[in-house]
């Protein structure tokens, strides 16, 4: 009998150690998410994108390695990832192709760079590697990844018909048991999948069987990042809802009351 009360409280010791690691993790990514190297309008967009609990979902801890893929110019995740990465932990921003000369690529380049110069006890730790799917190139050491995440990027893949080589790419940088976190707008399922989707929106079950296709696995998906009110047939797709208004003002008062669009966030492991 004394031996089971004392099995009992070790393994509810152990079930609260757990309970406390998590609630530990939380409050230090809101901790860099509500910091003061973030801008007031990218704080404010917390409450559309739920970095807290996405990240969370996708079980990250601060002593991983983590590519975070096309960070773009605004590096919005990145600045949540580096300071709750900095100390244990490691983060690598895949960016763009140095040798890409787009005039989108280069002030986006340019922008994030000058970013991280600017804030280095924030970004000191940051390893910025390129993303160039075509080439194969490496956005970290193979087999040396415990997570890969991406926010909102799968529509431009797709476009440029380069997504399958990405999730190829991802796949081999994550070790056995990494996790690959993908957000994306969400199509209507209703509606025929793209292969090239114009709007920004991509059905969900075909960027599942695209990730099944590399070999990861798909172990759980979350409404955190779910809109009920994006009815997605807007003129210019994703872009007509905010932070873009696309459509200009005409309409920016619908657009607001709808909210920014509605994301699948999925996570996937690699066998």
């Amino acid at each position: 009998m004394i031996r089971l009360i004392c099995l009992t409280t070790l393994l509810l010791g152990s079930f609260v150690a757990v309970i406390a690691d998590d609630h530990d993790h939380s409050a230090a990514l809101k901790k860099a998410a509500e910091g003061d190297h973030r801008s007031d309008a990218h704080k404010a967009r917390n409450q559309h994108r739920h970095p807290v609990e996405t990240l969370s979902f996708f079980g990250i801890k601060p002593n991983m390695t983590v590519v975070e893929v096309s960070p773009g110019g605004s590096a919005w995740y990145s600045e949540i990832l580096a300071p709750f990465l900095r100390e244990e932990g490691k983060l690598y921003l895949a960016g763009y192709d140095v040798n890409d000369k787009r005039e989108y690529v280069v002030k986006n380049r340019e922008k994030l760079a000058q970013k991280l110069a600017d804030n280095p006890d924030v970004y000191d730790k940051v390893q910025v590697t390129e993303f160039n799917p075509p080439k194969k190139k490496g956005i970290a050491p193979e087999g040396s990844v415990d997570m890969v995440l991406t926010f909102r990027n799968t529509h431009g893949w797709m476009r440029g018909g380069i997504a399958p080589n990405a999730f190829e790419i991802f796949y081999k940088v994550l070790k056995p048991g990494g996790v690959l976190g993908v957000v994306q707008h969400r199509a209507d399922p209703n509606i025929e999948a793209e292969a090239r989707p114009s709007g920004g929106y991509v059905n969900q079950d075909y960027l599942i069987k695209m990730a099944e296709h590399a070999g990861f696995i798909l172990v759980a998906s979350s409404e955190i990042n779910a809109n009920p009110k994006d009815t997605k047939d807007h003129p210019k797709g994703v872009w007509s809802l905010p932070p873009t208004y696309a459509d200009g003002d005409e309409h920016k008062a619908k657009f607001e009351k709808i909210g920014e669009s509605d994301r699948m966030t999925l996570k996937f492991v690699k066998p």
